[in-house]
């Protein structure tokens, strides 16, 4: 029998089979190299300990981010896995992706080039190939936001060859042409398999949280295993599975259960909306956190400074606004207990600054793991929630 196929074929295939669609080996193999991508932001934000540099090392963030959601909607779209044409597209985009992350660390100097042109490739690819397998009207979608997401990549290239305000300025209009194309433009005509696109975001929380624990052996590097260091340690992997419970616990099974009951026609743009855009917010905001936690057990005797103190706390009050942002878009409500934790966050910023940086975590951790505790045991809209999913069940 032959297993040829036209790109008509396999458009009309992949669309078909979409409902049964699971995360594939090829799709956890590819987010591999997101692993040692966002590896290398923390570690350019450690290096970086400005403003200037903070800024800078979240516009990384977010070209990164957005070539990982732009692959994320390929493969829900098309079978990459036993597509020969869309595996071979995928491994490129890996070497493209790797070349990126290895520029990271000088993506405003020396590598900026490199930078640019490899960023530029993995887009590419994507665009390329994605109206040769997609079914019509998918085509169509892509064709209508290829100039924004090829202009936004290629003003990178541009930005290289530039310096200071101007380069920044350039990543900035870069990634406002890059993110705004598919809000002017709209995503109809993009399809959206919900248990394969949550699935997805899934597992790119668990690499952001897993960036958090690679920090902790990063900052103890070197370091003898005082009391201190543990104690910093044990703190810092508590606070992380605190973020997990957060998220996991209830939030993203009341998300996918909302996406799943929204009309075919509406669906893309909830899609793009909660998890494309908003979970910029939540997924960046795990790096600053690592970012603290990371200063944290390396100056274990000594306050935070400001900027490490702002990642800290300014992270993880982003997180919980991350997620009431994503509860709004969602559902029109937000958690009033979420939004209280954020602010009592940011507050402690300058207690942070006064007290050693271990105590500093402290009170960050403790903060967190109450608020899982409290909504696990009290929350009625955790606990309906999490009944109804176990009665569907």
């Amino acid at each position: 029998m032959s297993t040829d196929h036209s790109p008509s074929q396999v458009g009309e295939e992949t669309l078909g089979a979409e409902q049964e669609q699971s995360v594939t080996p090829l799709e956890l193999f590819f987010d591999l190299v997101f692993v040692f991508a966002f590896t290398q932001v923390s570690s350019y934000l450690a290096q970086n300990l400005t403003w200037a540099g903070m800024a800078r090392g979240a516009a990384i963030f977010a070209a990164l981010w957005w070539a990982w959601v732009c692959y994320s909607w390929l493969t829900g779209s098309v079978d990459a896995e036993d597509v020969l044409p869309a595996r071979l597209v995928i491994l490129m985009a890996m070497v493209s992706m790797l070349l990126v992350a290895l520029a990271v660390p000088d993506a405003f100097g020396d590598d900026a080039l490199l930078f640019g042109l490899a960023y530029f490739a993995v887009r590419l690819l994507h665009i390329a190939f994605y109206p040769i397998v997609a079914p019509p009207e998918t085509r169509q979608a892509v064709f209508r936001i290829a100039p924004g997401f090829l202009g936004g990549p290629l003003l990178l290239v541009v930005a290289s060859f530039t310096q200071g305000v101007t380069q920044s300025a350039l990543w900035v209009v870069a990634l406002l042409i890059d993110y705004g194309v598919v809000y002017i433009q709209g995503v109809q005509g993009f399809h959206v398999t919900v248990s394969h696109f949550v699935e997805r975001h899934r597992l790119i929380m668990i690499i952001a949280l897993g960036e958090s624990l690679v920090a902790i052996g990063i900052g103890a590097s070197g370091l003898s295993l005082t009391t201190g260091v543990i104690a910093a340690a044990i703190l810092g992997i508590v606070l992380v599975i605190a973020f997990w419970w957060l998220y996991f616990d209830y939030i993203v099974l009341a998300a996918e259960k909302r996406l799943s009951k929204e009309p075919e026609s509406k669906r893309a743009v909830l899609a793009r909306d909660s998890y494309s855009y908003i979970h910029l917010l939540i997924v960046g905001s795990i790096m600053f956190v690592a970012l603290g936690i990371e200063q944290t057990l390396a100056h274990i005797d000594e306050p935070l400074g400001l900027i490490p103190a702002v990642a800290l706390f300014g992270g993880g009050a982003l997180y919980l606004i991350g997620h009431n942002v994503f509860r709004y878009r969602d559902h029109r409500t937000i958690s009033v207990l979420r939004l209280v934790v954020s602010v009592v966050s940011l507050a402690l910023i300058p207690v942070a600054l006064q007290v050693r940086s271990t105590v500093a975590l402290f009170l960050l951790t403790a903060l967190f793991v109450g608020l899982a505790v409290y909504e696990t045991i009290w929350s009625t809209h955790r606990n309906r929630l999490r009944s109804a999913t176990v009665s569907s069940d």
